[in-house]
């Protein structure tokens, strides 16, 4: 891995604390990245700082030792308690969140400061009891930690720094209500350091930073391109039926080590993930549907090349940190230009090189001219070669053997009447109602043995509705009704 990305700068330059810097060293944290060595001069001076860099430039570790600097260098107010974190970190994500724990975790392993970790899908009696013990630092997205603040589980009127990472993503989520919420709750701009860090300072992200920060710094790292310089880019033009024997076949040629493939629905997510492991390969996926417990395996057996492949939507392109990802494939283009940015750089992160492949379909082809001037240049086209389409095994074949042998052990069970015996009752049941009427008639002095035959017409048309558990609903049928002068009028 190349380390072109880093300054000159070290860390041991800044008077940080002694055992900051131990977790450091232990890590193999040295020289700053260019957004660290702009940011923590001010962070460390107690500047409220609104960071913007590329995404994987190190962000995260720069907030975080601003954050344990100032906890070790301030003694906290003599009144506060335990439910009264003294940092907050906010994240639009639960992987997010996830990772930024567990970096705080390699980085402050000998400060002593107790962290917590709160997010939605798991764990609930569990970040309760952790809430009621308290911490020092404390990781979270914003639903459930307005869910355990409203219930009074810890309080923010003693909080000494707030971060807020990923801003621009907090808006995109539509989390700026919560984090509003959680804002004026909190101890006021002038009595805290806050950290805003994001890919982008859009006008929004700016506005939130100077209506909740106090008189922040700006600092942005300028890159000539958009995206990482050492991601190989290409776009393909497949039809809709060549998408997945082109993605096998890639994958079969490149031979990746580590590989994530986006797309941008569930559904699709699934179809790639089955006809993937019908071919041969070891693979996982993470989408909405996916319980966090078992997102959270799923992504350490991707970090344990236990899976090679992790199918994934647009919930995994923001925020993790997966070393060694050597490709990232977009199945489907996204629909936002930024997106396309945030997912392929989850390859060539830290000045490492990866390849980002995308396929320009039927369907997602016009949202390549957006991109392609976001990112200010072309994406270079690839030519799909006939051998490049491999020829698939199908998805559901060995599926359906199990299953045709499980339906030949399966006992046979009572089954409902069929809907040609249920018809053969009511017929049998009709002439006797038939008569019945008839008989009605002649006690009433009437004799219409020799009647019309409109009348004869009449009574044949008339329908008996029988309810069988095939037949449908009388209210779903529509109505028969006689006419005086001809056949039965349907209404």
């Amino acid at each position: 891995m190349t380390t072109t990305h880093l300054t000159d700068k070290k860390f041991s330059d800044f008077k940080l604390n002694e055992s900051l810097l131990k977790g450091l060293t232990e890590a193999g944290f040295e020289f700053c990245t260019p957004i660290q060595a702009e940011t923590l001069p001010h962070a460390l001076a107690g500047r409220d700082v609104a960071g913007q860099a590329q995404t994987g430039t190190g962000k995260t570790m720069a907030f975080l030792l601003a954050a344990y600097q100032h906890l070790l260098s301030n003694e906290p107010d003599a009144e506060r308690k335990k439910n009264q974190p003294r940092v907050l970190i906010l994240a639009p994500t639960r992987e997010l969140a996830i990772q930024i724990k567990k970096d705080a975790s390699i980085i402050g392993s000998y400060t002593g400061l107790k962290l917590g970790l709160v997010y939605g899908g798991t764990g609930y009696d569990a970040q309760r009891k952790m809430l009621e013990k308290g911490v020092d630092i404390l990781v979270g997205t914003p639903g459930r930690l307005i869910d355990y603040f409203k219930q009074g589980l810890y309080k923010l009127d003693r909080l000494d720094v707030l971060i807020l990472d990923e801003a621009d993503r907090m808006f995109d989520m539509g989390f700026i209500k919560d984090i509003r919420y959680l804002l004026n709750r909190m101890t006021a701009p002038a009595d805290r350091l806050s950290l805003l860090f994001s890919a982008t300072l859009s006008h929004r992200v700016e506005e939130l930073a100077y209506e909740h920060m106090n008189e922040p710094i700006e600092v942005k790292i300028e890159s000539e391109t958009v995206t990482a310089d050492k991601i190989t880019q290409i776009v393909y033009h497949p039809g809709n039926e060549e998408k997945l024997p082109l993605l096998v076949g890639l994958l079969k040629q490149h031979e990746p080590t580590r590989t994530l493939i986006f797309v941008n629905m569930k559904w699709v997510a699934e179809k790639i993930y089955n006809s993937l492991r019908a071919n041969g390969f070891k693979c996982g996926i993470i989408s909405g549907d996916v319980p966090q417990p078992k997102r959270e395996r799923l992504l350490q057996d991707f970090k344990d090349d236990k899976i090679g492949i992790l199918v994934a939507t647009d919930v995994a392109a923001r925020g993790l940190h997966i070393p060694a990802v050597s490709h990232v494939i977009n199945y489907d283009l996204p629909q936002d230009a930024e997106d396309y940015v945030h997912r392929i750089g989850r390859t060539a992160r830290a000045g490492a090189s990866g390849d980002a492949i995308s396929f320009a379909c039927e369907d997602t082809a016009y949202y390549l001219m957006d991109i392609e001037e976001y990112i200010g240049k072309p994406i270079p086209p690839g030519k799909i070669e006939p051998e490049m389409l491999a020829k698939l095994k199908p998805a559901g074949a060995s599926s359906s053997k199990k299953s045709d042998r499980r339906d030949q052990d399966r006992k046979p069970s009572k089954t409902r009447p069929s809907r040609s015996s249920a018809i053969k009752a009511a017929e049998k049941r009709a002439p006797s109602k038939r008569g019945e009427q008839k008989m009605a008639q002649r006690a009433g002095g009437e004799d219409n043995s020799g009647g019309d035959e409109d009348s004869k017409r009449s009574r044949l048309a008339e329908v008996v509705q029988i309810e069988t558990p095939l037949s449908p609903s009388v209210k779903d049928k529509p109505v028969s009704r006689r006419g005086r002068d001809g056949p039965p009028a349907i209404g």
